[in-house]
This record gives C-alpha cells, structure tokens and sequence, in this order.
C-alpha cells in the first residue's frame, strides 16, 4: 500500500535541456573580409549570430568623412552658391527680398552643419528603418529570421559598396577642382557608376535620377541583399529578389519625387 501512494505522488518534471548558442564560424573581422568574396558563406554565418556593430561604425566614418571632405573640397563659398541657386529656382523666389534670401541661406548653411555633425545618428536611423523594411519584407515571405538577422543584411550588404566608392571618390577628390564638382549630383557620392554621366543633370533631373538607378554600385548591393535575405531568412531566391526590389522601388520613387520638387538630380 506505502509503495503504490509514493509511486502516485507528484514529481518533478526533469530540466530540460540546454540548448547549445550556435557559435559563429568567423570573427567579426573576418566577416568584413569574407563579405567581399564569399556572400553566401558569410550570410549564412550571419544567420547563427547576427552581428553588425563593427561594420556599423565603418559605415558611419565613411560617411560622415565623405560629408565632411565634400564640404572642405567645395568650400563655404561654393555652398552658399550652391544654396542660392536652389532658393532661386523656387517659386517663392520672387516674394523674397534680399534680406529674406541672406538669411534662408545662412538658415540653410546652419543646417547643413548639424547634419554634417550629426551623420552618424542618420546613418543609424537609416540602418535601424531600412532593417525594419527587410524583416517585415520577409516575414510576409514566410522568413523566420529576426530583426537582428535583417539588421546584418542591410548593414552587410551596404558596406562593399560603401567601401570600394570611398576609395574611388578619394582619388576624385584629388583629381577635379572644386569648380568641376556639382554639389547637388555628388550628395549620393562622387563616383557614379553608371550612365547618367552623359546626359545633363541640370536641364533633365528627373530623367538623370531614374537613369542613375541603374548603377553598378547599387546593383551590388541588391545582389548581396537578396543573397543575405535568402541565407538568413530561409526563404526562396525569388522571394529574396522580390524583398529587394520591392524596396528598391519605394527607394527610386522617393528619389524621383526628390527631384521633381527640387529640380536637381536626387
């Protein structure tokens, strides 16, 4: 009778067992080299630890050295022509005097120097937006990755570019003057990969900007993204595809309706 009451006594449930962290294959150093040569290999270490913060920061510098070499290269002088002939093709031009002018321009530089300053924290938020879109694209795709997994696409399929047209638009700062720069065509970089070089950005904005689309830096990145959001996410090749096209689309609308408003090419 004592042994059938202690075999109906409540016991408990064994601990259940520990679940091993899949560890990363590569250092965060060797991602950053990898990425360059073997995408895939690299997203799918990605996907057993998301990492970003180093190639976060590397994006942020070489950003924010570009703003910064841009505006020592063009000069205060040249932005502030540059301004005012923004501030002139506008419709309000005619009801401003002078002194309005004078000091929608010196509003203008002054913004111009807390973005300069305040780069990296727009790289940041660019990065933590664009991953958003990612994430959400490939949930709706059916991809089971996280946030953080989509935070690692974006940010790994933007530094290659990133870096080889630093380097490229390093040595053009050294080669053209700064009256040979246009301002307005060089807030996307001073090394345009593609076509819109042969046609007049001035007179033809809107047809420049949609041109400049096809770019052969930005193509890699679309190439890398697709190749990350398929690793990490598992999803299909054409589900990866049509994520990043869908946002390269919304990104290419913006910039269109940039330049319409704006009359530069966006």
């Amino acid at each position: 009778m004592t042994e059938e009451k202690n075999a109906n006594e409540w016991q408990a449930p064994p601990l259940p067992e520990l679940i091993k962290k899949e560890e990363p294959e590569m250092s965060e150093a060797a991602t950053l080299f990898n990425i360059f040569i073997e995408p895939g290999r690299t997203f799918e270490d990605l996907r057993r630890n998301p990492r970003f913060l180093l190639a976060t920061l590397i994006i942020s510098i070489l950003t924010t050295a570009y703003v910064f070499g841009l505006y020592y290269k063009v000069g205060d002088e040249g932005y502030r022509r540059f301004i005012v002939e923004q501030i002139d093709k506008s419709p309000q031009a005619d009801s401003l005097n002078n002194e309005q002018k004078n000091n929608a321009v010196n509003m203008q530089m002054t913004i111009g120097k807390v973005v300069r300053y305040t780069m990296p924290v727009f790289v940041i938020i660019s990065i933590a937006f664009g991953a958003l879109l990612y994430w959400l694209g490939s949930k709706v795709f059916g991809g089971n990755g996280n946030y953080l997994h989509a935070v690692s696409v974006w940010v790994y399929s933007t530094i290659p570019p990133a870096i080889v047209s630093s380097l490229a638009g390093v040595v053009v700062f050294f080669l053209k003057s700064a009256d040979e720069i246009d301002i307005a065509a060089s807030q996307r970089g001073l090394v345009q990969a593609n076509l819109s070089v042969l046609f007049d950005g001035k007179s033809m904005p809107i047809l420049v900007t949609l041109i400049s689309v096809l770019d052969l830096f930005a193509i890699w990145g679309w190439i890398l993204a697709a190749i990350g959001l398929q690793k990490t996410n598992k999803i299909s090749s054409g589900s990866a595809w049509a994520i990043t096209i869908i946002f390269a689309l919304i990104m290419v609308s913006f910039r269109l309706i940039g330049a319409a408003f704006s009359g530069n090419v966006s």
